[in-house]
């Protein structure tokens, strides 16, 4: 498969995982997937920032498509072809912009901060 294919893919493949979990017919642990893989993918904040040469862009390339197969493993397959059919139809606008969605990397970053002021001081 061509690279800009799997581009095209993933880009469907995330407002499909964000429609997914909002059916209830989605199961619980698909639900707890697609909230951790719609949270970083909105996310403003990366584990690895991307001003870092190489690796920053590593972790969207590989961590990113990675949480969306885990998610589409877990999704029934008749309710992840509605959510992709309804994706293609109304994700047209652009992806929603919320904030709220950063705060798990956000608290991950500010705890790997305070570990290492705390080593260093100590």
């Amino acid at each position: 498969m061509d690279l800009k294919v799997k581009e095209k893919k993933l880009k469907l493949d995330i407002p499909t995982v964000f429609i997914a979990l909002k059916k209830k017919e989605t199961p619980v642990i698909a639900k707890i997937f697609a909230v951790i893989t719609i949270g970083y993918a909105l996310s403003p904040i990366d584990f690895i920032p991307d001003f870092i040469p190489v690796i920053g862009l590593l972790d969207d390339l590989i961590l990113l498509p990675i949480l969306v197969v885990i998610t589409i493993k877990f999704i029934p397959e008749e309710i992840f072809n509605k959510c992709r059919i309804e994706a293609e139809n109304l994700w047209i606008i652009g992806k929603p912009k919320r904030w709220y969605f950063a705060i798990p990397i956000v608290s991950i970053w500010l705890a790997f901060i305070l570990l290492i002021i705390k080593l260093v001081i100590t």
